[in-house]
């Protein structure tokens, strides 16, 4: 099928990709990596009057050390992250993570400003930016607004983003001395979409657990935090019991979707297993 007529702009600026954004109204789109909405368009499940395709927008795209936090842009291609030593380095969730991203062709193209803001509830990215309480930057008309993690999204492809402010910048905070993280998947296929993930963040003291971040992907309709889990472990510490407890806590707390790859029960069962799989390995690190 060929997508809805439409109008197509190729700013040069982000100042210019902002003014366009503004000035086409709520039916306009940004174009990032086009791996969702190109699709979508050719289907005519989307139909935006204009696409602002931010490619040429070089300012968009880097990987900066800020010391406590790693700054990506937007227009930052996965594959890029992907062999990144920084992020190899200092975000070793989002090392692990990339890497289950759709196929090589995927990656090559994808964005991580795009993963975001398209809010897929089985995307990887969104859950890394959960799990290590990230935020984003956003850029309107107004001006530049940081946007916490645990507030950027609402549903399925539904986020805090205005329709006239375009996603800019990620940023992520290091990874603390010791932490040690995990990410456990369950897919039909290597490279398909999750139908449930995991992804922790674990920070011991001694035989404790002084902090515990736990996020989810494919299991409900999008990404959130498992917090009654978190809790029972850095009350209860790592050991088995604990890690069994916080698991079951963590499959009584999600609302699991149903479609053609799973039941809602299907995927409560998983994120029992997958949390207590991923809560063990990253408490090795």
């Amino acid at each position: 099928m060929k997508p809805a007529r439409f109008e197509y702009h190729s700013p040069s600026s982000l100042d210019e990709a902002v003014a366009l954004l503004a000035a086409g109204g709520s039916d306009s789109r940004v174009l990032a990596g086009g791996q969702s909405l190109i699709p979508m368009m050719n289907f005519r499940i989307a139909a935006p009057s204009a696409l602002i395709d931010l490619n040429r927008i070089s300012e968009l795209t880097y990987i900066k050390d800020e010391g406590s936090v790693i700054a990506i842009g937007a227009m930052t291609r996965q594959r890029a992250i992907e062999f990144s030593p920084v992020v190899a380095a200092k975000l070793p969730l989002l090392h692990q993570a990339i890497k289950l991203v759709g196929h090589l062709p995927t990656r090559t193209r994808g964005t991580i400003g795009g993963s975001i803001a398209n809010a897929d509830p089985a995307a990887e990215i969104p859950m890394v930016l959960q799990a290590l309480e990230g935020e984003v930057v956003a850029r309107g008309p107004k001006g530049r607004r940081t946007i916490p993690a645990s507030e950027l999204f609402h549903d399925a492809m539904s986020t805090a983003l205005a329709n006239d402010e375009i996603l800019v910048e990620v940023r992520l905070p290091v990874a603390a001395n010791g932490s040690g993280c995990a990410i456990e998947e369950f897919a039909r296929r290597r490279g398909d979409f999750a139908i449930a993930a995991i992804a922790v963040v674990i920070q011991r003291k001694g035989e404790s657990c002084e902090k515990a971040r736990i996020a989810t992907a494919g299991i409900t309709s999008h990404s959130q935090r498992l917090r009654t889990a978190e809790q029972i472990l850095e009350k209860q510490g790592l050991g088995d019991a604990a890690i069994t407890a916080a698991a079951e806590a963590a499959a009584k707390s999600v609302e699991p979707l149903t479609d053609r790859n799973a039941s809602a029960d299907y995927r409560r069962q998983l994120t029992q297993i997958l949390t207590e799989r991923a809560v063990k390995r990253a408490a090795k690190k």
